[in-house]
């Protein structure tokens, strides 16, 4: 079986299992976390259907994260995991995911589901399989130890990294999502992985992000884009947020619903220029 190796171990996060452990239960218990490590529930998921999430190094973004994945953790298990992510390296296909194989952190390995990536790839053309666009990309990996820290290998996932993140395109690859999750029956979740404003000032970008989660909350996917585009946001990845919200609102969701918002200034303290970091709950 092909495994993908990690990219940003012990450069995001830690390197070692117990290491990564340790520094997963900090983002859960700091002042900007939920506060406590989440006890998973059993059973599949019911109101829950997307998550959106913060990708930067654990350090800056992961007590964010943390918020979204104690909300995961206390709506139950998914069997499955559908994670988007934008491309930052250029790398590979506009929008790519993987067909075979496993993906390796310190905490173990993920295996892909390739029945639900096939689907996916036929209803939507744009979407190849291509494992290029994943080699160095840390968009998507940075997500998965917070997973295996709640549920060890007992799911299975997609990657889709999108280069290309225009509305019509993020719209062919959420219905695909969500054609595909319902014509399989799939206990699944849906994550987007994004930061939102980048360097910019601290107060600028709380009211630059306002105007993105503010339109995540309505699952309005065209008030994205205008906020993208008008405000505009240096969001980078706004074509999966939009692909997840048109997934989420295909599989029933009615609303999103802010966990946590923080900058990296209220982590480190310099406020001059900072990245916004949010995480949402899309549910029925």
């Amino acid at each position: 079986m092909a495994v993908r190796r990690p990219a940003v171990a012990g450069a995001f996060y830690s390197g070692t299992e117990e290491g990564l452990k340790r520094q997963i239960e900090w983002c859960f218990r700091h002042e900007l976390g939920p506060g406590e490590v989440p006890v998973p529930s059993e059973g599949p998921l019911e109101s829950l259907v997307a998550l959106v999430c913060p990708h930067a190094g654990y350090m800056y973004s992961g007590p964010v994260a943390a918020h979204a994945y104690a909300r995961l953790a206390r709506e139950g298990r998914p069997d499955v995991v559908v994670i988007l992510g934008p491309n930052h390296t250029g790398f590979g296909s506009s929008v790519a995911t993987s067909v075979s194989g496993a993906w390796r952190t310190p905490l173990g390995d993920v295996e892909i589901d390739v029945g639900l990536a096939e689907a996916i790839m036929d209803k939507a053309r744009i979407v190849a399989a291509d494992d290029t666009a994943h080699i160095y990309e840390h968009s998507i990996e940075v997500q998965l130890p917070f997973l295996q820290f709640l549920y060890g290998s007992k799911f299975k996932f997609v990657p889709i990294c999108m280069m290309l993140q225009d509305m019509r395109t993020s719209t062919e690859v959420g219905m695909a999502i969500a054609e595909s999750i319902r014509e399989l029956g799939l206990n699944a979740l849906v994550i987007a992985s994004t930061d939102l404003t980048h360097y910019e000032p601290h107060d600028v970008a709380m009211r630059k992000d306002a105007e993105v989660i503010s339109a995540i909350r309505a699952l309005d996917v065209s008030g994205l884009y205008r906020a993208v585009e008008e405000v505009p946001v240096s969001m980078c990845g706004y074509g999966p947020t939009a692909a997840a919200m048109v997934a989420a609102r295909e599989l029933g969701a009615s609303r999103g619903e802010l966990l946590k918002y923080a900058t990296s200034g209220d982590i480190t303290g310099d406020l001059r220029a900072v990245v916004g970091y949010a995480s949402m709950a899309l549910t029925r």
